[in-house]
């Protein structure tokens, strides 16, 4: 049997050999096909790993609480007392911190950069995972006292710092406020809203950036660590009730903040990407059928073409399966030819665009090895109906074709 399915396959080979441009436009669909449905199934799962990162970087299991304007007044802030009733009141906050941000010019050196100036306590570097890559946290009598250092992120040390020298222990200005830098954070890229760039930052404690750049003891937002082993929805609740009553909201008004869910968000838009990933995959993998009926198509041309060579092979003894198997054999080794070539370039595509939209290159095996499979079945299906037909014509029939 290995020796009949060996020789099949060696014929079908050498009959796709002897009209090679013409096989190759045949699997063109196939190859289509297979290069869309995998590249965009790899797109999609680059841009959905992409923006969960983002999100992570905003930590997990976290809560973000900010003010929201009303028909007719301006955000109302919080006070640092809010956070701590948060924090001491609602049972599954592991911690909470407030924060308040504003824009900035850094200088050292000569040299001058824009960024945004962020005033924070440890507890939100924790809350949000945020790493150190060089130096130490703030001490408790920085935070307390409300202190000139700061911690800067990847790019601020890149824009104004000299390459390759260690900034701990320099000292660099703020717009009209000297600091000295305690530490360089962790490469965290693009998050927490539309163009803000997460490593073009300076961190100084919460005090120091509310008495020289904002004049005011307000918390612009603040962030609540949660137990996972808590109810999500549980807390949420806690936290809307407990900022209603200290907020004096009346029974039935609106509420004048606004809570985003890290965990709910990257749910939300891995469901979201994913579902648009799988349509989009869809409509590409309309050209496999495409293909496939182009598979027929020629199948049902080479029978016509070999029917005498069928004639004489059925009249010195070949059974009707044996000449069924050597078309079907041809039109498998067609699509899995074209799925072969498909998954190349589909590899290439999705490796440049990845580089292009700048989203990670995610390689899935078993999308690829599901398209190769499915390529060959689409020559099992469509090719049955051509070598059924080859396996039927009659002998004498055949011999009698001109």
């Amino acid at each position: 049997m290995f020796t009949m399915f060996g020789a099949t396959l060696l014929l079908a080979f050498r009959e796709i050999r002897r009209h090679l441009l013409r096989s190759f436009l045949t699997t063109l669909g196939i190859i289509i096909g297979v290069a869309a449905v995998i590249t965009m199934v790899t797109l999609g799962k680059g841009v959905t790993a992409s923006v969960q990162d983002q999100i992570s970087s905003l930590g997990s299991n976290v809560y973000i609480v900010f003010p929201v304007a009303g028909d007719r007044t301006a955000p109302r802030p919080f006070r640092e007392s809010d956070v701590e009733a948060v924090r001491n009141q609602i049972a599954g906050v592991v911690r909470t911190a407030g924060s308040v941000s504003s824009s900035a010019v850094a200088f050292h050196n000569g040299a001058d950069w824009s960024t945004s100036v962020q005033g924070v306590g440890n507890a939100f570097l924790e809350a949000q995972s945020i790493d150190i890559e060089q130096g130490r946290p703030f001490t408790a009598e920085e935070e307390a006292s409300g202190q000139n250092v700061c911690m800067i992120g990847p790019k601020v040390r890149d824009a104004i710092f000299v390459p390759d020298a260690s900034p701990l222990g320099e000292n660099m200005r703020i717009g009209n406020v000297s600091c000295t830098v305690i530490a360089v954070l962790a490469e965290r890229g693009q998050g927490g809203g539309p163009n803000q760039d997460q490593d073009n930052t300076v961190m100084m404690p919460l005090k120091t950036v509310q008495r020289r750049f904002t004049g005011s003891d307000d918390i612009q937002y603040f962030v609540v660590k949660y137990d996972s082993a808590y109810s999500s929805a549980s807390i949420q609740e806690s936290l809307i009730d407990l900022l209603r009553e200290r907020r004096l909201l009346q029974e039935g008004a609106d509420n004048d903040f606004n809570i985003i869910d890290t965990a709910q968000v990257n749910q939300a838009i891995g469901a979201a990407t994913g579902a648009l990933t799988a349509m989009v995959a869809v409509i590409a993998g309309i050209s496999l059928l495409v293909g496939g009926i182009g598979i027929m198509n020629i199948m049902l041309v080479s029978v016509t073409e070999r029917t005498r060579e069928i004639g004489i092979r059925l009249a010195i003894g070949a059974l009707a399966k044996e000449v069924r198997l050597q078309f079907l054999t041809e039109a498998v080794v067609l699509c899995c030819f074209g799925g072969l070539v498909g998954i190349g370039l589909a590899f290439l595509f999705s490796w440049s665009l990845a580089g292009v939209i700048d989203v990670p290159f995610v390689f899935d095996p078993a999308i690829n090895i599901a398209s190769f499979l499915f390529s060959a079945f689409m020559g099992i299906a469509f090719g049955y109906y051509p070598a059924a037909r080859a396996s039927k014509l009659d002998p004498i029939d055949a011999l009698r074709h001109e």
